[in-house]
């Protein structure tokens, strides 16, 4: 992958939920965590303003990013964002290190392609849905991909695309697949039609066929 995400962090002493409450109000800065790799944790801040930018595009949830901690760099991914449950603002970040020669387990988005030519949706009227918008994968850092395609061109209405459906690159591992969870990805369901009367048949009237009350 040729783009290549950098982020600036400080490492921090002062932990708890009280600093971090701080550092978001005063500082404007984002508590984080890296982890992994054989080494210990380490707590850093980001930048909320840096760390929300670089959430708008699509490929870092799934691209090894390049943290600079005080000068050091550090090879990670993003593992997990903690949102607050009302406001929806990010609360907290968490990096996992990568290991180069180490299969890591990322969540890679879905991109589905192709539905609105379908058999099932262009000459059928069926309708596309998607049962999952990203899938668990193992693999190398290196082979990590930005997204991975669905191509939907040949499903006709009542069709189902599973896991193992997909054509996966050389190297990439589904999780669920690994563990016989062939879960479904995508489908071209029916166009709902309301029942319409028959023809010269009139339409039932409200209250009519209900029992005469005295």
């Amino acid at each position: 992958m040729s783009d290549t995400f950098v982020l600036n962090a400080k490492r921090r002493q002062d932990v708890g939920k009280g600093a971090s409450r701080r550092l978001r109000r005063e500082a404007n800065e984002l508590p984080s965590i890296i982890y992994g790799g054989g080494k210990a944790p380490e707590n850093v801040t980001l930048t909320l303003r840096q760390i929300t930018k670089a959430l708008e595009d699509e490929r870092f949830y799934s691209h090894v990013i390049t943290l600079d901690v005080d000068g050091t760099t550090e090879e990670v991914i993003l593992k997990d964002l903690q949102r607050h449950p009302a406001k929806s603002t990010i609360m907290h970040v968490d990096f996992q290190r990568v290991v180069k020669g180490q299969k890591m387990t990322v969540h890679v988005p879905l991109h589905f392609t192709n539905a609105a030519k379908s058999p099932g949706v262009k000459l059928q009227g069926g309708i596309e849905s998607h049962q999952a918008t990203e899938l668990e994968i193992r693999c190398l850092p290196k082979d990590i991909p930005e997204f991975i395609e669905v191509d939907m061109g040949n499903m006709n209405v009542g069709d189902i695309l599973h896991i193992s459906d997909l054509k996966l690159a050389a190297g990439l591992e589904s999780v669920a697949l690994a563990h016989h969870h062939d879960l479904a990805l995508a489908s071209i369901i029916a166009p709902r039609v309301d029942k319409e009367p028959a023809a010269g048949e009139a339409p039932k009237a409200e209250g009519a066929g209900e029992e005469k009350k005295d």
